[in-house]
């Protein structure tokens, strides 16, 4: 099960900053009736259900528990898992509510319920996936998902019987990445193997091997797919897959691959079905998982797996010694950041080789990414049904039954007692994912995590100085310091591109303003003219862009707010016009990899003494 944003950040369909992403990346869930409608004549006693859920899954969980007892199931037989992972939701994801220490407290709250009630049930799934994404090297992915599971596990300590704590640490799973570098994924997940057989031995005194095996599913890289040359895609997912199969004793339980297209736009089925099929084909039709490992006793493997985890312990030290995960979340942001922009620059300069971006990019155009069918479009009137669908439960529930349960949460929010018996009370009376969200916010407090984008210009040696010059010169016709805004609206969490871009606008001299992510266009306007920047960007690449784009713009249009806007994100072409044509002076999609290019636009539209090209 996949979750829109509202549903995964813990608003209501209705709320403002749902606007544009109702139903976009999955379902909308905002209460019993729409998680009924979910379930609809599917027995969840006979199911092994996976929630993609972190800071709601508490309300996710309780909400999935309603439906089943209503179907008459057993609680107790219900299997599956729910993410409910830590950390990188305020690394990568973006997706939390409050700050990190209750989200903790949340997650082992799961934990030790499931344990109680429901002992077939995985409580949590450390996701290093997003970090790969976010621009971990293979030592930090390793250190960062480990220093999560393990400050999971710390906490859960003094929730559970001593007896049980075994069982619980061989419940945790993990949802890893595997990129194209072939011998290093394949050593990283021999080096997770390895690492996490250590931690369950010495840290935690399991003694069961059964309870220290590292069990992982894996999605392979959607970070290296490619807008120019799409079909390239198709061999980068294969490669990415072999690494994760075929050694034997670090082999993925589960396997999930992306699209060949995903990097222009949502898949169709028919893409969706093509890389089924490659999984399938490695099943049936080959022979490579018919054998023994057959990568033990390589001493090139050997070595590559003892670099990883020297690295990797590295890594895991520093954080101990800053107080754990909870503790480093600055530090692993501000990490993230940096080694993001150093692949970035790598790939601009030419030294990493991406194949049909900046190597071997002539060719014939590919016919599989073109005209008007080529990737899917989300229903436009599947927004106002869910919204319509909402206010009738409003109606039509017993508010007094909402406003105890509601209070009870707050109390259990409070007092520290376990969050699973009041949430699935509150399920049942028919609250909505908005109002447990409301009570989690106000009873823990707001939060908005780290950016890991410095004041501080970078010490990387880049190629910077004609863009600086410029800079400087701009900024003495303008009387001040080029100033550029960065806006991330509505709640699109993907924000390792924004700040890729405001640390190279940093770097090249200019003024920046970066607050993170889950702005609405009414804040990022007040923003505008309470700084008066230069030059607005924004950054979209939940599919929302149209609606998101379109409210900015007029609310600018509507304070006379005269100042050129760029957009980012994965934008079709025909929804690029359309920005254009509403006043979008530049955008950017995948294929503009090369940043100090982007610097130079932003520099041109903001000079007051040049006419800006559209």
């Amino acid at each position: 099960m996949a979750f829109d944003l509202p549903t995964q950040t813990g608003y209501d369909s209705d709320h403002v900053l749902a606007r544009g992403e109702v139903g976009k990346v999955g379902v909308p869930v905002a209460h019993l009736g729409d998680m009924r409608l979910l379930f609809d004549s599917i027995p969840l006693e006979r199911m092994n259900t996976s929630m993609t859920i972190n800071a709601t899954a508490p309300w996710l969980l309780a909400l999935y528990v309603a439906v089943a007892e209503e179907q008459g199931a057993q609680i107790g037989l219900l299997q599956g898992t729910v993410q409910n992972d830590l950390i990188k939701e305020y690394l990568s994801r973006g997706t939390y509510i409050c700050p990190p220490a209750p989200s903790l407290r949340m997650i082992t709250d799961v934990a030790a319920w499931t344990r109680a009630e429901m002992p077939r049930w995985n409580p949590m799934n450390v996701c290093s996936y997003h970090l790969q994404e976010a621009g971990a090297t293979p030592q930090q992915e390793l250190a960062y998902a480990l220093a999560t599971a393990t400050a999971v596990l710390d906490d859960l300590r003094g929730k559970v019987d001593p007896a049980d704590f075994p069982e619980m640490v061989g419940r945790i799973s993990f949802f890893v990445n595997a990129g194209i570098r072939f011998v290093t994924e394949l050593c990283k997940m021999r080096a997770f193997t390895e690492l996490w057989d250590e931690i369950c031995r010495e840290r935690y005194g399991v003694e069961d091997e059964k309870y220290r095996r590292f069990r992982y599913g894996v999605q392979v890289n959607s970070l290296g797919l490619t807008e120019q040359q799409p079909e390239n895609n198709v061999y980068r997912i294969l490669i990415e897959m072999l690494a994760v199969t075929l050694s034997k004793n670090a082999r993925a339980r589960a396997v999930q691959l992306p699209a060949w297209n995903e990097a222009l736009g949502l898949p169709r089925p028919w893409d969706q079905q093509w890389s089924l099929r490659m999984q399938q084909i490695l099943a049936y039709e080959t022979d490579l998982l018919e054998y023994e490992d057959l990568f033990d006793g390589n001493p090139a493997i050997a070595r590559k797996v003892a670099e990883l985890i020297e690295g990797a312990k590295a890594e895991l030290a520093q954080i101990d010694a800053m107080g754990g995960a909870v503790n480093a979340i600055g530090h692993m942001k501000a990490r993230l950041v940096e080694t993001n922009a150093q692949r970035i620059a790598a790939i601009e300069r030419g030294d990493t080789a991406v194949i049909g971006v900046n190597r071997y990019v002539e060719g014939e155009p590919s016919p599989l990414g073109t005209g008007p069918d080529a990737i899917m479009i989300s229903d436009p009137a599947a927004e106002a049904d869910q919204i319509a669908r909402l206010a009738a439960w409003r109606e039509s529930r017993d508010e007094n039954a909402v406003s105890k349960a509601l209070a009870a949460l707050r109390e259990a929010c409070l007092s520290g007692r376990n969050i699973m018996p009041p949430s699935i009370k509150a399920a049942r009376a028919g609250a909505t994912t908005g109002e447990w969200g409301d009570v989690v916010r106000a009873s823990f407090g707001q939060y908005r995590g780290p950016t890991g984008v410095s004041s501080s210009p970078s010490n990387r040696v880049e190629d910077l100085d004609a863009i600086r010059s410029r800079v400087d010169a701009v900024s003495v016709g303008l009387g001040r310091r080029l100033a550029f805004m960065m806006g991330k609206p509505g709640l699109d969490g993907h924000s390792n591109g924004a700040e890729q871009i405001a640390a190279r606008a940093r770097d090249c001299g200019m003024a920046i303003s970066y607050e993170g992510i889950r702005l609405t266009p009414d804040e990022i306007v007040a923003r505008v003219i309470e700084e008066r920047p230069h030059v607005l960007g924004l950054s979209i690449l939940s599919g929302s862009h149209v609606v998101l784009v379109e409210d900015i713009m007029s609310r600018l249009n509507d304070v006379n707010a005269d100042i050129p806007v760029v957009v980012g994100g994965i934008i079709p072409e025909k929804d690029a016009a359309h920005l254009r044509s509403i006043g979008v002076s530049r955008i950017y999609t995948p294929k503009d990899f090369k940043l100090n290019t982007i610097m130079e636009d932003i520099v041109t539209l903001a000079d007051p003494v040049t006419e800006p090209a559209q």
